[in-house]
């Protein structure tokens, strides 16, 4: 649904009715109407200035009120407002898209303080499935072994809550399992009717784990009409990490090997499937390579739309007759003038 909107069917009836409106008071409020109203002739004014006048008096503008009020909603009535709803429907299937993310200990190293390489690569992924719209998405998480985090959906929702969810240790075995990583996505992939098939595998490290080599699920992927994009992020050199001190509380330190990337690898496992590798060695970098995967896995959407309409004007018609029986009863009973 497109979302809930208004229009008039014939708003022609607005200018019309505005004229008569004011036609309406001009004639009720002028002199010439007071003059053409009967008088009640007495010898002289003196018995009636002793007269107190009721209460009511000062509230006989109030028939009129409601009589002009009861004219302004049979005037919007005729022009026949209406509620509406637009539906959308969509006529084009869009992308079939896994992304596989790393979730070994080495991405708790923070190259880009105060984020660590996990940190920024959740908030990248969460940007590129935020732009997405009629692609059905989803995702595996590897280290040491690799398994389905959600299966491929529209629901983004769904999606950016288990993307929020993964952390550090969500899988226990460490290690890098590229290979395991690519078969887990391509198996998601296999009875997708999406125009394309993609994978973005996203690493800091080296396939060190698992029983499938990677270059051997590139040609799976290939033999299966898959896409893959292979993304290599992190900062080059010595990593650190943030650590809990007892003497003297967080602090960064160094730990572990120097980023290690197997790009020859990543290369081939791309190059064999029609994907490309990129290196990302900040956030702006890493976010600009999902901008333009994005950019080169597009398809042209085609939608339907439907409209679905309420007529409000029965309501205003019923609103206006109950201030004329309103009105009716006042001016025949406590709002009474004298001819």
């Amino acid at each position: 649904m497109d979302g809930a909107f208004y229009r008039f069917a014939n708003p022609e009836f607005l200018a019309v009715g505005g004229v008569l409106l004011l036609l309406v008071g001009w004639w009720r409020w002028s002199g010439f109407f007071r003059r053409s109203r009967g008088n009640l002739r007495i010898s002289t004014l003196g018995v009636a200035r002793a007269i107190k006048p009721a209460g009511a008096v000062r509230w006989v503008w109030l028939v009129d009120v409601l009589r002009v009020a009861a004219l302004a909603l049979i005037v919007l009535a005729l022009a026949r407002p209406q509620a509406g709803e637009r539906f959308e429907e969509l006529l084009t299937e869009g992308i079939d898209i896994m992304i596989a993310l790393d979730v070994s200990g080495s991405m708790a190293a923070v190259d880009f303080r105060p984020k660590t390489r996990l940190d920024v690569a959740k908030e990248v992924t969460a940007e590129f499935i935020e732009g997405r719209r009629t692609d059905r998405i989803g995702m595996v998480v590897y280290a040491g072994k690799s398994f389905t985090r959600c299966p491929l959906t529209l629901d983004y929702g769904v999606l950016l809550d288990f993307l929020d969810d993964i952390e550090l240790g969500t899988v226990k075995e460490d290690g890098t399992a590229i290979g395991n990583a690519l078969v887990t996505a391509i198996n998601r992939l296999r009875d997708a009717r999406g125009e394309s098939r993609v994978i973005i595998l996203l690493t800091d490290g080296i396939s060190n784990a698992g029983q499938i080599d990677p270059l051997t699920a590139a040609d799976l992927a290939r033999a299966m009409d898959v896409k893959i994009y292979t993304i290599g992020a992190g900062k080059d050199g010595q990593p650190y990490f943030l650590v809990d001190d007892p003497l003297f509380g967080q602090r960064y330190v160094p730990g572990g090997e120097p980023l290690i990337l197997d790009e020859e690898t990543l290369t081939e496992v791309a190059r064999r499937t029609g994907g490309l590798y990129f290196r990302a060695k900040d956030p702006e970098s890493l976010s600009r390579i999902f901008a333009r995967i994005g950019e080169m896995e597009t398809t042209d959407v085609k939608t339907k739309q439907y409209s679905l309409f309420t007529e409000l004007g029965p309501w205003l018609l019923l609103g206006a007759l109950a201030l004329l029986v309103l009105a009716t009863l006042l001016s025949g009973t406590r709002f009474q003038v004298v001819p």
